[in-house]
């Protein structure tokens, strides 16, 4: 018997520069403190614990829920890449929608060293070295640069080529994060940024230049799910449900390929939408609010097209016509997103579940978008796993 999930609650701690940064066993109970108020609930009411994380030795989500009390419940870790938190959210949606418990909680917190991304186990075979080789037979890679980037930066050439336009496309992705991050107390970079400043900041990888990649942040959101029996049993009154959720990893295919866009998460991504939109019956045009993943600049206007939110190819027009901000079609990344926000590995999903939440009950201040019914949450980490869900506000 599916039940239908409610998110009961939500919570942030506020994200931060690494050098300013609380550790992650102080930051992630505060975004747990925080959920937990939202939804009127002690921590003695949740019945399962899913921590997501990337930067931590193991049962670190132990280590931040021990700060709340130590209620003998399970509490399980878990390391999806940039997808850690969501796919905390995914297994506990899965434990409360099986009936399994009727509470649980999902906790994504990230306390990361300074600088870009970098293998900490190298006395082993690396995740991504079959990544790393299909880059490489299509990609002239620097050794002398971050990787990470390069993937993103492949990607955005090969979109250039196969659909023209202009690099100024993606910069224009940037000054839009930080107009929106400008009314976000939890966003890292609040500035406003024009054209000229992204394209003219320094150059990390090909047409990517610093202020077009998401800056390492430390930081912790959480959310509390139940289901509908929980809450009517202990007067809740939740304004959001999960409508669809899926979690994706790549086709058999994904190397014939040849393709940076698919090694990126395009093709997860695509699959992933498709099935959320068939799973809750929508049309991606009836959805008001989407929080996608833009750890680059260029993954935003991949994702535009993956989510159907226009047509393929169709990224720059939507942009250069404001469609992809307030006034427009859709408000993505309201919260300023990965870019101006910040990317705690581990948090990023949740703390998109936050800003959703906030949107679907008409709480969140100067950044609200009007309307808003339907709101999307998209989380991709490399390697690959692609979530995305769909929340509904109910009447």
């Amino acid at each position: 018997m599916n039940h239908r999930v409610l998110v009961a609650g939500v919570g942030m701690a506020p994200f931060s520069k690494p050098s300013a940064a609380d550790s992650y066993d102080f930051q992630g109970p505060r975004a747990i403190t925080s959920a937990l108020k939202d939804a009127g609930l002690t921590y003695d009411r949740v019945q399962q614990v899913y921590a997501g994380y990337v930067y931590g030795d193991s049962t670190s989500g132990q280590r931040v829920v021990y700060q709340l009390g130590k209620t003998g419940i399970p509490v399980l870790n878990v390391n999806n890449n940039c997808a850690s938190g969501s796919s905390a959210l995914w297994l506990a949606r899965q434990a409360v929608e099986s009936g399994a418990v009727d509470c649980a909680l999902a906790v994504g917190f990230e306390q990361m060293p300074p600088g870009a991304l970098s293998a900490k186990w190298t006395d082993r075979p690396a995740p991504l070295s079959d990544f790393v080789a299909a880059l490489g037979e299509i990609y002239d890679i620097d050794p002398d640069v971050p990787m990470t980037p390069q993937y993103f930066a492949a990607a955005g050439l090969e979109y250039l080529q196969k659909y023209g336009g202009s690099a100024d496309t993606f910069a224009a992705v940037a000054v839009k994060a930080r107009s929106h991050a400008a009314n976000n107390p939890y966003a890292v970079f609040r500035d406003p940024v024009t054209l000229t400043d992204v394209l003219d900041s320094p150059r990390i990888a090909g047409l990517l230049t610093r202020l077009q990649c998401c800056p390492p942040t430390c930081g912790a959101a959480a959310a509390v799910i139940c289901s509908d029996e929980f809450a009517r049993a202990n007067g809740l009154t939740p304004r959001v449900a999960i409508a669809a959720q899926t979690l994706q990893s790549d086709a058999d295919d994904l190397f014939a390929k040849k393709s940076a866009m698919s090694l990126v998460g395009t093709d997860v991504t695509r699959r992933a939408a498709r099935d959320v939109y068939q799973q809750a019956g929508v049309d991606p045009r009836d959805i008001a609010v989407v929080e996608l993943h833009d750890c680059f600049t260029v993954n935003e206007v991949l994702s535009y097209e993956a989510l159907g939110l226009c047509d393929e190819g169709g990224a720059e027009k939507f942009i250069l016509e404001g469609e992809n901000t307030y006034g427009g079609r859709v408000v993505t990344n309201p919260s300023g997103g990965l870019l101006s926000k910040g990317h705690p590995l581990g948090a990023t999903g949740l703390a998109q579940t936050a800003e959703i939440t906030w949107q679907l009950r008409g709480e969140a201040g100067d950044r609200q978008v009007e309307n808003a019914t339907l709101g999307l949450q998209h989380n991709l980490g490399l390697g690959t796993a692609g979530v995305i869900t769909l929340f509904e506000r109910l009447s």
